[in-house]
């Protein structure tokens, strides 16, 4: 087929210039009938004919089916069938058949086999697509991994992201709800992958969800939907969005001191977007957004708790096993049992009307408070030695002096059965009282004088060097009499026998 500017060549040639469509054909290389069609025509047009009849692939056609659907179980997406290995099988076999041909017919095939896309109308809050993405973050420092969960709502394209350190149930049920009161209502559906956080499995019918993920649909009243199995591209549009905003806004490698700062970093960034992005009619998407959020579902009255509740056992050790992290506890609080309230954040951990929060650790970590083992701490004063500069640094000042200054006038040794000693009236008089005592004599210990066996009234200290014995009273008859000092030589001549003084 000619292109449309030979054919107004043509055209022009034999209907202006007045040549003859022989000498047209001759010098522009075509046939008579070429010309002659397009002097009836003033533009291309591709005219279909009947295929023409193929019998070298009709010799083969069964055949290479045949060995496409035999190998369709043994091949992989980058182990696949390519026309170059299907030609050598057939060769092999003795069929006489060229690799052009093949290749042809294995590109027909793929046409023929690929799926078709039907565009799709997207209602004001009727629909958000749901998904997390691995993406790399820097915090204090150092590089590590993070997933940034997603929800994109379809018809205004509002979008809220939040980063986590894990991409478990925990994260995916918080991320729900942050979105939601983001949003300030809820879609009518959410559209997801098969992940086990929400799908226990799949089965004929339909699908059998998780406890946790059915309690957090009870809780807001939408409709979960999911792909089909296997297929990627069934919520185009969160994919699609969720490389993007990885893309504009997490490159280069954010960093700070916490997901948390990074996260409301990431929703302001994506507010300002919301603002300047517009549709092919002008709208914003904030415009759009105001529409949709009034098609949605109202919020429920209360949040839904996403914390995993685990029933634990406090060890010996006061310390409390979670999801293969160590927390402390209250020592009282020992070989009892306990219940905790696993966050993404924060582990909060239950037992007898008390409860004590920890920052949620890694696996394999520990997380010590050495104020919960106080009691203890004050009968042990080599243990307080072990972890004084900890115990201190929890207490604050002037517990920090306090044990510089201890250190210098008695030495680590005997500065930690001192410092048990002010452990144990914190234990009996309370925090608060005790540092005051200690801030009234710390001007006393500075200056290593005076009598500072007191704090404040509570007697927890000994002086920081021996006092001088006070006068004791005699009778007036005994008072002329004066007392030697002991001397060990008198006795060494006693054991060898000597005589009394000459």
């Amino acid at each position: 087929m000619l292109k449309v500017e030979q054919v107004l060549v043509v055209r022009h040639k034999v209907l202006v210039e007045g040549q003859s469509q022989r000498r047209v054909a001759r010098d522009m290389g075509l046939s008579r009938n070429t010309v002659k069609k397009y002097l009836a025509v003033s533009e291309p047009k591709r005219t279909e004919h009947r295929p023409r009849p193929r019998p070298g692939l009709e010799r083969v056609k069964d055949r290479m089916d045949a060995l496409i659907e035999e190998w369709e179980d043994r091949t992989t997406p980058k182990q696949r069938l390519t026309g170059t290995r299907l030609h050598l099988e057939l060769v092999r076999e003795g069929y006489q058949v060229g690799t052009t041909l093949v290749r042809s017919y294995l590109r027909e095939r793929k046409r023929e086999k690929a799926e078709v896309y039907i565009p799709l109308v997207h209602r004001p809050g009727d629909e958000a697509q749901v998904d997390f993405f691995e993406v790399t973050v820097e915090l204090e420092g150092l590089r590590c991994k993070a997933w940034q969960f997603l929800v994109r709502l379809m018809y205004s394209g509002r979008e809220f992201a939040w980063l986590y350190d894990r991409c478990d149930q925990l994260a995916f049920l918080d991320g729900h709800v942050r979105a939601f009161q983001y949003f300030g209502g809820v879609p009518h559906r959410c559209i997801y992958d098969n992940l086990s956080s929400a799908v226990a499995r799949v089965t004929s019918p339909g699908r059998v969800l998780t406890e946790r993920f059915t309690s957090l649909v009870s809780h807001y009243l939408f409709e979960p939907c999911f792909t089909r199995v296997g297929v990627g591209h069934d919520k185009g549009g969160v994919e699609t969005r969720g490389k993007a905003v990885r893309l504009q806004h997490l490159v280069p490698v954010p960093k700070g001191r916490s997901l948390q700062e990074l996260s409301e970093q990431l929703v302001a960034n994506l507010e300002e977007e919301a603002e300047r992005r517009t549709d092919a009619v002008g709208r914003s998407v904030i415009d759009r957004f105001v529409e949709e959020r009034r098609a949605m579902q109202p919020l429920p009255g209360a949040p839904f708790d996403a914390r995993r509740i685990v029933a634990v056992s406090v060890r010996s050790t006061a310390l409390v096993k979670v999801e293969g992290a160590w927390y402390s506890v209250p020592s009282r609080w020992a070989r009892l049992d306990a219940t905790a309230y696993v966050g993404v954040d924060e582990v909060r951990i239950a037992c007898r009307g008390e409860e004590v929060v920890h920052p949620r650790q890694r696996f394999g970590g520990k997380r010590v408070r050495y104020q919960h083992y106080l009691p203890e701490l004050a009968r042990k004063p080599q243990a307080v030695r072990q972890v004084a500069p900890e115990l201190v640094e929890e207490l604050g000042e002037p517990y920090g002096e306090l044990w510089r200054l201890l250190a210098q006038a008695y030495g680590a040794h005997d500065g930690a059965r001192v410092l048990a000693r002010v452990v144990g009236a914190i234990t009996h008089h309370g925090k608060e009282e005790v540092s005051k005592a200690l801030k009234e004599t710390m001007q006393v210990l500075e200056r290593g004088t005076g009598d500072v066996g007191r704090l404040g009234g509570i007697g927890i200290l000994p002086p920081p060097q021996q006092s001088v014995p006070r006068a004791i009273a005699v009778p007036a008859g005994l008072a002329a009499y004066q007392i030697e000092k002991a001397n060990a030589t008198d006795y060494d001549v006693l054991l060898l026998g000597g005589g009394g003084h000459e």
